[in-house]
């Protein structure tokens, strides 16, 4: 029994560690429970309430939300959220009920009244201490009883519709601080973003148009603990109600993140509203026969010229060895059409192998990232697409799907599923502390990418060697999970030549020093770049950084000195605050020196790294393994050609040795 509540104990505990959050730009597909006259519109669109009198609704997130520190059950945890409304009334000068955001103990809340009382609460329990209920309501209608301040107000209220701080709707704006007044029921669309601070006790309510970039001044700001208020567990959402004019509230999109700040939505995926007003009749139905004749005659002969036009834009290189691949190969319109003809908008990216933009496929709507590669050789270009299609066919959590190709002309392009958190190495350098990943999130993504890596070495059916593991090269998911993308690109540079590279295709501080001499990489080279993964990401530093004085930091070279000084804890990222599991920690930094070791024999496997991260295997003493400064190495010049057979004096020691420290290492064995 014991046991049993142990367990229980750590679950929870686990489960209120974790820092929920999610994006909604729209509701097709949203995790969202409604009641009373909600409902979702085929293109997304969350419609609150219809024309409908005195009904009440809700519209609640399904799974509930930890609110306090697992730790001090009296902490609020910080929070925030931001969400884009509208309200749509029959009258320009009178509006019905408004919206509230609320946080409540339960998704519903059946004793609350419409009209008024905006689904929130009744005449009975309004006011009530037991009630547990933080909103932010979006008033447009001024109630004496409730001491409301005027018919279009935000007011913030604590288990009572008497807001105990409210304010005119409106922003500051941020070039003078100037305000400027806001009709809520002016039909058109609005942002609101809430904001808690755990540490400070603070709440802030800003609201904006949704074509105004977030004010720098709040609209209402309160300073009060929230714990009396708000239970552990509880439910967030949206109540609206209805009263004698017909009104009807829209939310278009919304997001929300517990210790940290909401994903920004992206406004232009958002659903439409309804059209208001009587549809126009065109114009062209007031236009006379002739006329009509001649426009005919001119848009046929402009069609034509305009088919002709578009399939010279799109026209792409197909070949009839192509024919084979089928399914692998997209449609350049698609694409062009997915990435809205690759506009500057949707870039996500710049890398060395080209850019890459965020898509919407027109075929079937799935959202995807799509790499132009410029690639003006034809030189091997078949047994390259036959490599993109055969990677195409790998399976694996920790790896971003590669779903296929395009060619045109001198362009190859790549697609990929969308990760929509970005790529590893913007949350470890130049973010402020407080939007950094923690240390549980950092060490399940370096396990993520170790099995990623044992997948591609071992597991399926051929060999895959990355040839380019690195931060930039780790995409984050929707849950922070991190997944393998970018291979094969080295490849296509094997086949063909370009200036912009060096003769090692690979990025100084991952470069194994063998490949300097054999020019070939292996599953080696892929464990040597690991191991510098793994120390950028424990450390939160690049590989190879600049110094003052031209100097440059060496990683490896840091950690190790911290290690020989006994205090290789040192080395670990100032931002995690020594907030990490100090065993765990360890580890890591002593894996990357391993993994960092100049001869490739003494590396451990990525299976063996594996078996350590998951405590299968213990780690070996790095002294027994006869690890120097001389055995660690990072390529640090311009160029590899004279590096390449520069191990100091000590290599030919550690090259004897090397048998007996691999056979160490592979005791651990597959």
């Amino acid at each position: 029994m014991f046991f049993k509540l142990v367990v229980l104990f750590l679950l929870v505990n686990f489960s209120a560690s974790e820092d929920p959050g999610f994006t909604f730009n729209g509701f097709r597909t949203a995790n969202v429970s409604l009641d009373g006259i909600a409902e979702i519109k085929p293109n997304g669109l969350l419609m609150l309430t219809n024309t409908t009198k005195q009904q009440k609704c809700h519209a609640f997130y399904s799974h509930p939300i930890h609110f306090k520190n697992s730790l001090n059950s009296t902490q609020i945890l910080s929070f925030s959220t931001t969400f884009v409304f509208a309200i749509v009334s029959e009258y320009s000068q009178l509006s019905g009920h408004g919206i509230a955001f609320v946080i409540a103990p339960s998704r519903g809340l059946p004793e609350a009244l419409p009209s008024s009382y905006l689904g929130l609460f009744s005449e009975a329990n309004n006011g009530n201490s037991t009630n547990h209920v933080v909103a932010v309501e979006l008033d447009t209608i001024q109630n004496s009883e409730f001491h409301d301040i005027n018919d279009n107000h935000v007011g913030i209220d604590l288990n009572d519709l008497r807001s105990v701080n409210s304010s005119p709707a409106g922003y500051f704006t941020n070039n003078n601080g100037g305000f400027r007044n806001l009709s809520l029921y002016s039909g058109q669309p609005m942002q609101v973003w809430v904001e808690y601070n755990g540490g400070k006790k603070h709440l802030t309510v800003t609201l904006a148009p949704i074509n105004v970039p977030k004010p720098e001044i709040p609209l209402l700001s309160l300073d009060r603990d929230l714990s009396p208020y708000i239970l552990d567990t509880m439910y967030i959402g949206f109540s609206s109600s209805t009263g004698s004019l017909l009104t009807s509230h829209y939310i278009l999109g919304w997001s929300f993140q517990m210790n940290g700040r909401a994903q920004e939505l992206d406004l232009s995926r958002l659903p439409k509203l309804p059209r208001r007003g009587p549809k126009q009749e065109p114009i062209f139905l007031t236009i006379g026969l002739p006329l009509i004749a001649v426009s005919l005659a001119f848009v046929t002969i402009f069609g034509i010229v305009f088919i002709v036009i578009i399939k010279r834009k799109f026209a792409e290189v197909l070949e009839d060895w192509e024919l084979h691949y089928g399914p692998h190969r997209f449609k350049f319109k698609d694409l062009y059409i997915a990435t809205k003809g690759f506009r500057d908008k949707e870039l996500l990216g710049i890398g060395g192998f080209g850019r890459v933009y965020r898509g919407v496929l027109p075929t079937n709507m799935k959202e995807v990232a799509v790499k132009r590669v410029s690639h003006e050789s034809r030189q091997g270009m078949r047994e390259f697409v036959a490599e993109i299609v055969s990677i195409g066919r790998l399976r694996h959590r920790n790896i971003v799907q590669l779903l296929g190709y395009c060619r045109r002309k001198g362009e190859l392009l790549l697609v990929y599923d969308y990760m929509p958190n970005g790529s590893l190495d913007k949350f470890l350098f130049n973010q402020p502390r407080e939007y950094t990943l923690d240390w549980r999130q950092r060490f399940r993504i370096i396990k993520g990418v170790a099995l990623g890596l044992v997948y591609l070495h071992e597991e399926w059916e051929h060999v895959v060697v990355h040839r380019d593991v690195k931060a930039s090269n780790v995409l984050i998911d929707g849950e922070l999970n991190g997944r393998l993308g970018d291979f094969g690109l080295a490849r296509l540079y094997d086949h063909g030549t370009d200036p912009h590279t060096t003769h090692v295709v690979g990025t100084l501080g991952y470069l194994a020093p063998e490949l300097t001499r054999s020019r070939k990489a292996t599953t080696g080279t892929d464990v040597f770049a690991f191991g510098a993964f793994m120390l950028e990401v424990a450390c939160g530093r690049r590989p190879i950084e600049p110094q003052g004085s031209g100097e440059e930091l060496i990683l490896v070279d840091w950690v190790f000195s911290c290690w020989n000084r006994e205090s290789i804890l040192e080395a670990g990222d100032p931002n995690l605050g020594g907030d990490y599991v100090v065993e765990e920690m360890e580890m890591i930094l002593k894996l990357g020196l391993m993994c960092s070791h100049s001869v490739a024999l003494a590396r451990p496997s990525m299976r063996q790294v594996v078996q350590f991260l998951e405590g299968h295997v213990p780690m070996p003493d790095l002294s027994s393994l006869g690890i120097s400064l001389s055995c660690l190495t990072f390529g640090h010049g311009e160029g590899f050609d004279d590096f390449a057979m520069s191990y100091p004096s000590s290599m030919d020691k550690a090259f004897n040795q090397s048998s007996s420290v691999a056979e160490s290492l592979l005791s651990g064995g597959r």
